[in-house]
This record gives structure tokens, sequence and C-alpha cells, in this order.
């Protein structure tokens, strides 16, 4: 086996002349595979984490619809969205500097998504790995466990392995005890593996925490998280009567 001194003697024979060396020692050589091994290893991580998120729901984290949202391209015509707008980005720019979770509560159209997805888009050109879900997707992805045979418990440690979690449409769900305690269990396991949680919803404060109870409620705005309310019209909807009226 080759020692680092024996390495560094035959680099430095073969290489040409006026070209300066990244290391002049055997420890400075031992230093530099260290350093890019760990860097390796660090990407097969993040690879094997990218891979994982998309076996969760046989897709990539955000889909087609919301793949091209960025801060750049939402709408602002009001102080409202100007403000979403600005908590949104913070968020992102901050993100890993702590743990904490966002919720954007308001009506349908008013671009909750836009700027959930334009946070998720930011994260996933930084190498972080991201999954926007809807609670009957997830609710489909659970059954499939069962009817499959799978683990439901290996569901939830893929989920929690994710770096960001969105959650769409909670408050839409049936009214059933066993969608609340799937919702429940994902959300407390990632917040108490320090893993943030995105809620996307159509319900107040009072209603959110009858859902998801108040420890929940309490750990999702700990620790910086914050919670936007989108109390404007329907975008969509303006739109569309536009087109009608013209």
């Amino acid at each position: 086996m080759k020692t680092p001194e024996t390495l560094l003697s035959r680099l430095q024979r073969i290489m040409p002349p006026g070209i300066e060396p990244k290391f002049r020692t055997a420890d400075e050589l031992l230093a530099w595979n260290r350093s890019e091994g760990e860097k390796r290893s660090a990407e097969l991580v993040k690879e094997n984490q990218r891979t994982r998120a998309e076996r969760i729901l046989g897709r990539s984290g955000i889909c087609g619809l919301h793949r091209n949202c960025s801060f750049a391209n939402y709408r602002v015509v009001n102080d409202g969205q100007r403000q979403a707008l600005s908590r949104a980005k913070s968020y992102a720019q901050n993100f890993g500097m702590g743990f904490g979770s966002f919720v954007f509560s308001g009506g349908c159209g008013t671009g909750k998504n836009h700027l959930a997805a334009a946070i998720g888009n930011h994260l996933l050109k930084l190498g972080h790995t991201v999954l926007v879900v809807t609670v009957p997707d997830l609710m489909l992805r659970v059954r499939r466990c069962y009817d499959g045979g799978e683990s439901e418990s290996s569901l939830l440690d893929d989920l929690c392995k994710v770096d960001l979690l969105v959650i769409d449409e909670v408050g839409v769900q049936r009214e059933t005890r066993a969608e609340w305690v799937i919702l429940n269990q994902i959300i407390d396991r990632r917040l108490s593996s320090l893993k943030p949680v995105g809620v996307l919803t159509n319900l107040n404060a009072e209603e959110l925490t009858n859902v998801l109870g108040a420890r929940v409620m309490d750990r999702l705005t700990m620790d910086s998280g914050i919670w936007v309310s989108f109390t404007w019209g329907s975008y969509r909807k303006n739109v569309t009567h536009s087109r009608l009226t013209k």
C-alpha cells in the first residue's frame, strides 16, 4: 500500500513545471483527501434523501403546477400581500437557523400555495429536500401502506427525514379519528426531531387548534415560527370575473 509520502513524491515528479501544488506535505495531502471524502459523503446523504423524498409519493417534492413559482413572480397588489411575500422570503433565507415552522391561513386562490412553493423551490436550489403534500394524498399513501403490508412507521420515518414538509389542505380532511391521529403523529414527530413543518389551511387559529390540538399549535409557532393570514379575496376569482366582463 502506497504511503502519503510516496503518493506526494509521485505527484511532484509528474507535475508540469510552473504549476503550484495544492499541498506540500504528506499531512496536507491527507487533510485534502479527508476533506474531499467528507464532501462526497455529504453529497451521497443528500442524494439519498432526495431519492427517499421522491419515493414517498412517487413524484418529486413539488408538483408541476407550482414548480415555477418564485418570489419574483408572486403578484402583489396590496399591503397584506407585500407583507406575506416579505415574511415568506425571510423564512426561506433564514432556513436552517433554528427549526421554525410556518402556517399560511386563508381562502382558496389567495396565494398560499404560490408562496409555499416559492419557499420550497428556493430551498431545492440550495440542495435541501422538500415535500409538499395535501392531506388527502397523505391519507391515500397511508392506506397504501395498509393495503400493501408496508410499515406505517417506515413512512413516518421517511416523512421526518425531509428537510421541509409542507402539508396542504389541513382542515379540509374528513372528520375521522384516524386522519386526525396520522396528521398529529407526523407533525409531532417532525417537531420532536427539530424538523420544520409548513401548514396551509383555510382555518383561523381557533379552528386549527381544534383540529391539531393546543400542544401541536404551540410547537408550530415556537422558535421563530410564523403565522401569515391571507385575508384578501381569491386572485383566481378576480381573473375569471375580469375575463367574463371583457
